[in-house]
């Protein structure tokens, strides 16, 4: 299985501009320097990465805790993505998954042991195992 993305860079590191999709055509958005590096309006590849690691996660926490007999409602899951500039120039330095879940009878001790696997395992997690990934688990009422 392959899956691919691809991105189009027009002009100079600042004042260009480009285009980022996805093979399936579910995405394709604008990008460049100011959504990037600052706050401007458009996407940016770390914002993608934290859509990709998020959905992965969510998935891998949802397949383990179904495979062990829970019910799952609902997962939701935030990816925070933080770039810093170091000596070598930028870099992803952490991300931070909190997610939030419906899960039916299940203890937080119980649900917690499946989030940690889930962050550990998922693929995502595994490509990006050079950055630090910090995890904040909450099951919700009504689970």
């Amino acid at each position: 299985m392959k899956r691919s993305a691809k991105a189009i860079w027009q002009g100079d590191l600042k004042s260009g501009s480009g285009v980022l999709s996805v093979e399936s055509g579910a995405f394709t958005g604008p990008y460049s320097f100011t959504s990037r590096f600052e706050e401007g309006t458009g996407t940016n590849p770390e914002e993608l990465i934290g859509a990709a690691h998020a959905g992965c996660f969510s998935m891998a926490l949802s397949g383990d805790l179904s495979k062990a007999g829970y019910t799952v409602d609902e997962i939701q899951t935030e990816a925070q993505v933080s770039m810093e500039k170091g000596e070598g120039g930028f870099g992803i330095t952490k991300i931070k998954l909190i997610s939030k879940a419906r899960v039916r009878d299940i203890s937080m001790e119980e649900f917690s042991k499946y989030a940690s696997g889930a962050k550990k395992n998922c693929p995502v997690s595994k490509a990006l195992a050079a950055v630090e990934v910090e995890l904040e688990a909450h099951l919700l009422k009504g689970s």
